[in-house]
């Protein structure tokens, strides 16, 4: 396939930060407190919960990416936009390649934290 502009994808997503996130700090935990205190399994935990409640119909993405991401992108319900290949940390790319348009990852570790990522386009 070639690597031209349509080789683009667009997608949202809800990071949770841990103590071994590369920045340990977001819009909601400016000094850092909670996540400096979270450890990677914690964090796993909480995105695991939060992914059966979007499958499950309980609760929308966008809701709950504005709601618990640590992403300033929660302001958009978790969206990234569109972007191409090597413009996210590997593991963030390869996932997002890998969905199909409306699925939703399991989680996804970078050094920003632990991610679910929907794929919207």
């Amino acid at each position: 396939m070639s690597s031209s502009s349509s080789d683009k994808v667009r997608a949202s997503h809800i990071l949770i930060k841990h103590e071994g996130s590369r920045r340990k700090a977001s819009w909601k935990d400016p000094e850092g407190r909670i996540i400096t205190n979270t450890t990677r399994d914690a964090a796993v935990s909480q995105l695991k919960a939060i992914r059966d409640d979007i499958v499950s119909g309980k609760a929308k993405f966008e809701d709950v990416a504005s709601r618990f991401s640590d992403c300033s992108s929660a302001k958009r319900g978790g969206d990234l936009g569109s972007f191409g290949r090597k413009q996210m940390q590997k593991p963030f790319e390869d996932a997002t390649y890998a969905l199909k348009v409306g699925e939703i990852s399991d989680i996804v570790d970078t050094d920003s934290g632990v991610h679910i990522i929907k794929r919207t386009g």
